[in-house]
């Protein structure tokens, strides 16, 4: 049996842990810290989720910046205090060693934005009246 995770199996229970360990340090450094960097000054920041590899030497970080802004020039500045941010975790997250820490947009927002524009459009909404009383009913339609 392989001992290698193949892309398709869920992440085990440690990763999650680990993840959401990491994600919790991220989030009240955020939260406490000023940055001196231009690109970072004046930002609120969310963490939305931390996915870090099966070996744990490498982590994910999708971030939101709270009320928009430019999420290129976000980034950058994010890529520049990694190093803060990893002494900051340290210091919070007991670990052997601690990931590189990769940050990158959360577009889960946009996308599900997206979906209910798509869903919200007059042709799907005539497709839906068409379909008629034959279409299997939701138990909250019953009612």
């Amino acid at each position: 049996m392989p001992r290698h995770r193949s892309s398709r199996q869920p992440p085990g229970q440690r990763l999650l842990r680990v993840g959401e360990e990491i994600r919790h340090a991220l989030a009240a450094v955020f939260e406490r810290e000023t940055f001196r960097d231009p690109d970072l000054a004046h930002v609120t920041l969310t963490v939305t989720e931390v996915r870090p590899s099966p070996d744990l030497r490498h982590a994910r970080v999708y971030i939101v910046p709270l009320g928009g802004g430019d999420t290129t020039a976000i980034m950058a500045g994010l890529k520049r205090v990694t190093p803060f941010l990893r002494r900051c975790i340290a210091e919070r997250v007991q670990m052997k060693f601690l990931p590189d820490l990769v940050f990158a947009p959360d577009t889960t927002f946009d996308q599900a934005a997206h979906i209910a524009t798509l869903l919200h459009r007059p042709e799907v909404a005539r497709d839906l009246r068409q379909r008629g009383d034959d279409a299997p009913r939701r138990r909250d339609e019953e009612e």
